[in-house]
């Protein structure tokens, strides 16, 4: 195996999506170690995994982190298709250009696209799959919190710092970075100087869909699901209940749980070093046990 030092950056990839699209990720570690491909949620782009890509990668660990169309260097959907359909299409191509089957972690909007995808036609190319503070019946509440801040400031922002107080705001139980650099793998400044947000906003013009919209369907899912499940809740989370944790594991008996107690919503960011063992300790038993 390579030593650890040469995946200190990630190589920049990118994959033609369904209908043809070009979706950008970066690709952390050994080629040859277990594959592990990471879905963002809504808003967000690969640079959030961007320190579980280097763990992986130093686990001997091959992590591939995507860009969901519209967002980050993906690009936005001509006819506006950000229905749930076109990303499970979207990762069924990319899991298919990669060639071997994979490990699928998916936070929130990710998450519902990687269950998704375990029914599709191709879904032996899903090993296992971790869900991150997604479950079929999220709390309405915390989910309409979530739209309302990706739906908020069409306008965009007249500076980094403005942009910094929409996310302290809905993000308090986080301190805020002393700078509001690290914003801008998240922001785009336009010809007009302001500063918006990496992702189309095409996204929530109601060709999309709600997380909440089909919880039938997402139980189905999850109710014949066969592969190792690992679901992760952030303690502090307004999206993923105590009940929705308790539903989702009668569906799926032999899933495995785990609780981050300094998290919310955004468990993978609010607390990676406890996340990311979480991820590589399931990988590395689900690897070895096949």
């Amino acid at each position: 195996m390579s030593n650890e030092a040469d995946f200190t950056e990630p190589a920049r990839v990118t994959f033609r999506g369904h209908g043809g699209i070009t979706l950008a990720g970066d690709s952390w570690g050994p080629q040859d170690g277990p594959l592990v491909v990471f879905l963002h949620g809504g808003g967000q782009t690969r640079h959030s995994w961007k320190d579980s890509g280097l763990a992986l990668a130093k686990a001997g660990m091959h992590a591939v982190l995507l860009d969901a169309r519209g967002h980050g260097d993906s690009e936005w959907a001509p006819e506006g298709d950000y229905r749930r359909d076109a990303m499970v299409q979207d990762l069924m191509a990319v899991l298919e250009q990669l060639g071997k089957p994979a490990f699928v972690v998916g936070a929130s909007m990710g998450g519902l696209t990687g269950l998704l995808a375990t029914v599709h036609p191709r879904h032996e190319l899903i090993t296992g799959l971790v869900l991150v503070d997604v479950v079929p019946r999220p709390e309405r509440k915390g989910v309409e919190r979530v739209l309302n801040f990706l739906s908020g400031n069409p306008e965009g922002f007249a500076t980094l710092d403005e942009a910094a107080d929409a996310v302290a705001a809905y993000l308090p139980h986080r301190r805020r970075p002393r700078s509001p650099e690290g914003l801008l793998r998240n922001l785009r400044q336009r010809a007009d100087g302001r500063w918006y947000w990496h992702w189309d906003p095409a996204m929530m013009s109601g060709s999309g869909e709600d997380i909440d919209l089909h919880s039938e369907v997402l139980e189905d899912a999850a109710r014949r699901l066969t592969i190792p499940v690992l679901l992760v809740r952030g303690a502090l989370s307004d999206v993923v209940s105590e009940t929705g944790v308790a539903a989702f594991r009668a569906l799926v008996p032999a899933a495995e749980y785990t609780e981050i107690g300094a998290a919310a919503h955004t468990a993978a960011s609010d607390a990676n070093d406890e996340f990311t063992d979480a991820v590589v300790d399931f990988v590395r038993a689900k690897t070895v046990r096949s």
